[in-house]
Parts: C-alpha cells; structure tokens; sequence
C-alpha cells in the first residue's frame, strides 16, 4: 500500500508555530515570545476545586453535554458578563477551544463549501475547515486599518457555496479587536447572504479598551452564531483542556453528535474546577489582566524603538511587529534574530498569507524579560542597517 495517509492530511502543511517552538525548547536560555500561554500558574482556588474534587472521589465520565452545573455556570457567566443569554440545551463543553471549532466546522460543513476566514488568522482554522471537507476563503486585512477587516472585502469573499463567516477578536495573532459598529456591518453581511458566523472570543476578558461585544447579542444574529470560548487564556488553564460552545440548539445537537462520539465527554476535574474558575473574573482575572495590559506597552514600546512598526494591541496578548523594511522576510527574521540574540518570536506567515511580513510577539512573559528582549531586538534590527 503506497497511500497509507489520506490526501487531505498529506497535503496539510505542518503547523508553522510548532516549528518554532521546537527550535526554541533545545534551547532553554531563550527569551521566548513565542508562546500563546499565560506565564501564570492557574489561581490556586481554581486548583484547588480541581483537587477538592478528586478528593471526593469524582473521577467518571460526565453527560456528553457536560456537567449541569457547569453548563448552568457557563450560561450564568455569559448572561452577566455580556448579556448573551443560553439555556442548557444551547451549550456544550468541549475538550478545549479547539474541539469546539473542530466539531462546529464538521456539523456544518458539506464538501466543497467555503467558509470565510481572516487572513492572518490562528493556525488551526484553515487547516480544520479542509479536515472537514470544507475550503477556506481567506479575507486579507490591512496593518492601516489596525489588522481589522474590511467588510466590502469580505462581502466580495461571499459566494454561493459560502456557508460560515469565522471571526475571532480579540485576534490571535494581531491583537486587534473590533469595533460594534464594524461587528454589525458584518452581522448585516451574514443576514443579507443568509449565513453563519463562527465567533472565537477566547480572548474576551482579555480585552484592554473598550468593551467586548459578543457577536450573538448583536441583533438577528444568536440564531446564526456559534459561539466558541474556552478556559485556557483568561483563567490561565491551558492544560486543563476545556472550552465550551454556545449556539442554537438544532446546531448544538448535531455537533453533540460528533462529541459523544468521538470524545464522550470532557474531563470532569476540569469542569468542576471552571465553576469556581468563572467565580473568579472580578479578582483572579481582573488583576491578570491589569498585568497584561502593562506588559503590551512594554513589548510594543520595545518593538518600535527597535525600528519596527507595531500598534499598540488591544486585547489578547500579542503583538504584531511588520518587519518589512528590515531587507528580511518573517522567517529569515525570526531565524536569525534567534541565533542572534536568543529571542524568539514566530513569523507571521505562520497564521496564513496575509502575515507575510510581519512576526507576532507574546508579552505573557515577565516584564524584565520583556525589557530585555526588546533590547536585543534593538541590538539585532541595528545590524540590518
């Protein structure tokens, strides 16, 4: 047998960031901005729950759906925090964000139809879509109109076999996020083609002006949402694994389908720690934020007294630096500043075409840290000249 792995996967190109992350685990002395995680250890009332629970001996599978009391708390979270109101049947907890995009995209998705995506967007998308038969649209944004879409450009994406807008704001890996005046003239563009928008807001509570406007509660648009959160970035929880969907029920249905059988369920210590998790916004959260929202201006001062353009980000915890004007491209940049000077960032082509030229930072490091490397990426672009 010469075929053994299908074509989809052979022709899946290998995720531009885990590269980079192998290049810099060989070499612990590295100031890494490489990585999207919290430098936080998870709040210890959180771990706690989580050991409390094993001491009780909960160990066994949950409901497909998830916990009753988790869902209850996720439906309770959503409606104070930002008005988006769900019932049980409306939510399901997923093994983190991931599996919840992973299993919205194959309940919607029948081959060959298209789904528009943000370019540059988060590495996952794209390659998702086409393990659900589907084909990305990719929708280019402009550094000038600070990495946020423009609608003719997405409505000129739109075809007849479009089925899904995605979004995700606050971006991962440009830091933008969007206006409610731009959100509803997307929202108009999924109601005129009669369309679904799947919405990423992982990195809400990680918004650092304004306020976050969840897409479902713009108007018409709940019964065409799903809705994908998760645990991982503002709970600092990454290795617990949870993330969650909120979207109308017949959709939920179908993709609980595919949950229970492919996954059964998520791993019940974590969704008992996330009930006293999403108890912890006011604090635990809050004063993470505070912190990110200092360190950002730390990063982006850095990268642009290094000569490097860089907006200031306004919510997840990146930043996205166009190196354009430095002779190299983003990877030759990235390879060489780390051999250079051991700071590792990753090339923004790495989150699709639209990156080209530009690298993303993450400021999820300690400050003095985020000092220095902004001194070395001083001490490096000066060599360019």
């Amino acid at each position: 047998m010469t075929n053994r792995l299908a074509k989809t996967v052979v022709d899946l190109p290998p995720s531009g960031i885990r590269r980079f992350f192998d290049l810099v685990a060989a070499r612990p002395q590295v100031i890494s901005l490489g990585v999207g995680e919290p430098d936080f250890v998870t709040p210890w009332s959180i771990r706690e729950a989580g050991i409390f629970s094993l001491e009780k001996g909960a160990t066994s599978y949950t409901g497909n759906r998830g916990l009753p009391e988790c869902l209850d708390a996720i439906a309770a979270y959503l409606s104070g925090r930002f008005g988006a109101e769900y019932s049980r049947d409306e939510l399901l907890i997923t093994v983190g964000a991931s599996q919840a995009i992973d299993i919205a995209l194959r309940a919607i998705l029948d081959p060959g139809e298209e789904v528009v995506v943000i370019d540059p967007s988060y590495v996952c998308y794209e390659a998702l879509i086409r393990l659900a038969g589907g084909v990305p649209v990719p929708v280019a944004v402009d550094p000038k109109r600070d990495y946020c879409p423009d609608p003719a450009a997405i409505r000129a994406a739109v075809t007849d076999r479009t089925k899904a807008i995605f979004l995700n704001y606050p971006n991962n890996p440009s830091g933008a996020t969007y206006s409610k005046e731009l959100l509803e003239q997307i929202a108009a563009i999924a109601r005129g083609r009669d369309l679904l928008v799947i919405s990423d807001e992982i990195y809400a509570e990680l918004t650092y002006e304004g306020e976050h406007v969840c897409f479902p509660t713009l108007p018409g648009m709940r019964d065409r949402t799903i809705l994908v959160s998760g645990f991982s970035k503002a709970f600092a929880m990454t290795g617990w694994r949870l993330g969650y969907i909120a979207a109308p029920a017949e959709l939920v249905a179908g993709m609980l389908k595919i949950h229970q059988y492919a996954m059964l369920c998520a791993p019940i210590t974590a969704q008992m720690a996330a009930i006293d998790a999403l108890g912890r916004v006011n604090t635990d959260v809050r004063e993470m934020r505070d912190s990110y929202s200092r360190r950002r201006r730390i990063l982006a001062d850095g990268l642009n007294e290094a000569g490097l353009p860089t907006p200031m980000p306004r919510g997840a915890f990146y930043c996205f630096a166009d190196v354009r004007e430095t002779g190299l491209d983003d990877v030759e940049f990235c390879e060489q500043l780390l051999e250079a000077q051991e700071v590792a960032m990753v090339p923004g082509s790495a989150f699709g075409a639209g990156g080209r030229g530009f690298v993303r930072g993450s400021f999820a490091t300690a400050e003095p840290l985020l000092v220095e490397a902004g001194r070395r990426i001083g001490k490096f672009t000066a060599t360019l000249k």
